[in-house]
């Protein structure tokens, strides 16, 4: 039985915090909240289930001083992208093993005095840092690299990710980190503050694939792009003024030693329907080399009468809930999940 701490409480926090409650392999041991409102709730009104005992507090120092196995860190990203590094560095100093679902995939690629400062608190509290998720995390870290093991030659990997925000009800975040309706005559996204978040957070993906593919990476080339919409949109999270921005794709190449080069593109959009070339589904996988290899994958919600983005909040939780015996029983430190056999060059 691991014991458990909960850090933060939106709606994947509140899914990670059901998976623990309902999983009697697991024993919740706190509850980290953001907000003075949440502080002080019983843990189980917080996740609609009956009174825990555990209540929630916004106290970090009351977290650090709980016995607890690992804490499931699920916060949402935020400017910088840094910004939660110290709260990390603090569970890892107090002894807490953290899955963190908001970055941490390869710190590495931040440089060697960023991963230090993550890889020391880990050995000087006996902890381990992982990151995990669906994109990133499993995509490209799992699922497409294991799928290069099949080739014998390797030109290029693409990674597409489309995501439908329509239905997304936080104003902060479709209109905040998304970047929806900003106006591109008085401010270009693509060079900005978002750019240079979303440009650290996804570098990780290209960094990991580089190490597993036995390479480094020589160069990342942004080539950012918006779409701006046709009419006025109407999303659930609020209007969207014609011109205004509908749809962000951030896009980098990478370029890599050995030779394949590695894109990632992650476009999120109010209307799914502005991109006609664009396959349906979450992802698309194209990998260029002898063979080629093409594949399709979406995440769905099965239940019609819940909303749709239910579908990748519970894959996320997933996956942060499968990794939490394997980053407890792994060594103190930086923790990364590799995939069975990608392609190595010759």
């Amino acid at each position: 039985m691991a014991r458990i701490i909960q850090w933060a409480t939106g709606s994947m926090g509140r899914t990670a915090l059901r998976r623990v409650l309902d999983d009697p392999r697991h024993d919740l041991a706190g509850v980290y909240v953001y907000s003075d409102g949440k502080a002080g709730q019983d843990a189980g009104s917080l996740a609609r289930r009956p009174d825990t005992g555990i209540v929630a507090t916004n106290s970090i120092d009351a977290i650090c001083a709980l016995d607890a196995d690992v804490v499931l860190h699920t916060p949402r990203i935020t400017l910088p992208y840094s910004a939660l590094v110290d709260d990390v560095v603090r569970l890892l100093e107090s002894g807490k093993n953290v899955v963190s679902t908001a970055g941490f995939h390869w710190p590495a690629a931040h440089g060697a005095d960023y991963a230090r400062t993550l890889q020391d608190a880990g050995v000087r509290g006996g902890a381990t840092l992982a990151g995990v998720g669906v994109n990133p995390g499993v995509i490209v870290e799992r699922i497409a690299l294991a799928a290069t093991g099949m080739c014998h030659e390797l030109d290029s990997l693409s990674i597409f990710e489309m995501v439908d925000a329509s239905q997304m009800d936080s104003a902060d975040f479709v209109f905040g980190l998304m970047g929806f309706n900003s106006d591109p005559e008085k401010r270009d996204i693509r060079t900005g503050p978002l750019a240079e978040l979303y440009g650290t957070l996804f570098s990780e993906v290209l960094y990991f694939a580089a190490s597993e593919l036995g390479t480094e990476i020589a160069e990342i080339i942004p080539d950012h792009r918006l779409t701006l919409a046709p009419e006025d949109l109407a999303v659930k999270a609020g209007p969207i003024a014609r011109g205004n921005v509908a749809a962000t794709e951030w896009r980098w190449r990478a370029v890599t030693r050995a030779g394949p080069e590695l894109l990632l593109s992650i476009l999120w959009t109010a209307d799914p329907s502005m991109h006609g070339d664009r396959p349906s589904g979450h992802w698309l996988i194209e990998i260029a080399g002898r063979p080629s290899i093409r594949m399709t994958l979406d995440i769905t919600e099965s239940d019609a009468t819940k909303p749709a983005s239910r579908a990748l909040t519970d894959a996320v939780v997933a996956v942060a809930m499968r990794a939490v015996p394997d980053v407890i029983a792994a060594p103190p430190g930086l923790f990364a999940y590799h995939p069975p056999a990608a392609w190595k060059p010759s």
